[in-house]
């Protein structure tokens, strides 16, 4: 099993970055896909998530409006596209996958919103 995000980078405020978090060794389409961030010395927190059937999202209240979890299933990839970006997003951002018990992460990507 493997997560590899990408698309992450430096933006200014007011942009857009699409994250994408490409999987291996098992299909999104069955397992809940979420997007956490973790900010410099702050904790891992959790920004959107995506479950495994018929796609209902849900957002923490920072993102809510501005960014957009989605998932391609014949690609095996879950998306997460940022828009008005903000200093305060700035974070690495780390794709996870959740079937039961197990819990699998990728390596993240940093985003950096800076003028």
């Amino acid at each position: 099993v493997q997560l590899v995000e990408s698309g992450g980078g430096l933006v200014q405020p007011g942009g857009s970055l699409r994250l994408s978090c490409a999987a291996s060794g098992f299909s999104v389409s069955t397992y809940r896909m979420m997007w956490y961030r973790q900010a410099p010395g702050k904790e891992r927190e959790l920004v959107a998530h995506i479950n495994s059937a018929g796609g209902i999202t849900n957002y923490d209240d920072s993102a809510k409006g501005r960014f957009t979890i989605s998932r391609d299933n014949a690609k095996n990839t879950v998306y997460l596209q940022m828009n008005s970006l903000k200093s305060e997003d700035t974070a690495v951002y780390y794709c996870k996958a959740r079937k039961g018990l197990s819990d699998y992460w990728g390596q993240g990507t940093q985003v950096t919103v800076s003028s």
